[in-house]
């Protein structure tokens, strides 16, 4: 078996007793494994840069697994961005771990218990479309479009192809039409509240 280094969103400080993240972009750390021959030979741990971006963790988070060199990442969910991203990269992406530690993860891949997804599996900004406060709060600090990577990361940074980010930007626009849709809803049910009260 070839050596791979594989990634696993992590939930708290990272390292093989922490638990795989339910989410990819905004996991506090990414435990990084390297195997050969179907053993573990190092482990190391990283804190996710892009925990705390206004938007685009996901690709943010992408990228910067992309200048780990990993092979394979693994999370419980991986949004549009974030998955594009990262098989733009030449990524394995697995899904649907969680409730389990990051060591048990890692030997079920070994075992081949796990395989990739061709898909992303959960829907973009999902917690800001259900959450419209947070969507308010997090608009209003956004001064100008994201960016798909935090300047002082930029110089190690892989980057996307142009197939990659015309998919990204598609995907960007349509959540824009999304939020859109749902702001101009919201819009006439407030209005049409409003109207009620005032007969």
């Amino acid at each position: 078996m070839p050596r791979e280094r594989i990634v696993i969103a992590s939930q708290s400080r990272g390292g093989l007793d922490d638990m795989v993240s339910p989410v990819f972009g905004r996991c506090p750390a990414f435990t990084v494994v390297d195997v050969e021959d179907g053993k573990i030979v190092n482990v190391s741990v990283h804190q996710n840069p892009a925990m705390m971006a206004p938007m685009g963790a996901g690709i943010q988070a992408a990228q910067f697994i992309g200048s780990l060199g990993a092979n394979v990442v693994i999370a419980g969910n991986f949004g549009p961005n974030a998955f594009t991203a990262l098989s733009s990269l030449g990524i394995k992406v697995i899904a649907g771990v969680m409730g389990v530690s990051v060591r048990e993860a890692v030997q079920r891949y070994l075992r081949g218990e796990l395989s990739t997804v061709t898909a992303p599996t959960a829907p973009m900004h999902a917690g800001m479309m259900m959450k419209p406060g947070m969507f308010w709060r997090m608009q209003m600090q956004m001064q100008q479009p994201p960016q798909p990577v935090q300047q002082p990361m930029q110089p190690s940074m892989p980057s996307l192809s142009r197939d990659a980010e015309i998919r990204m930007l598609e995907e960007r626009r349509k959540f824009l039409k999304q939020q859109l849709e749902w702001i101009n809803k919201r819009l006439k049910e407030l209005k049409g509240e409003e109207e009620e009260e005032e007969y």
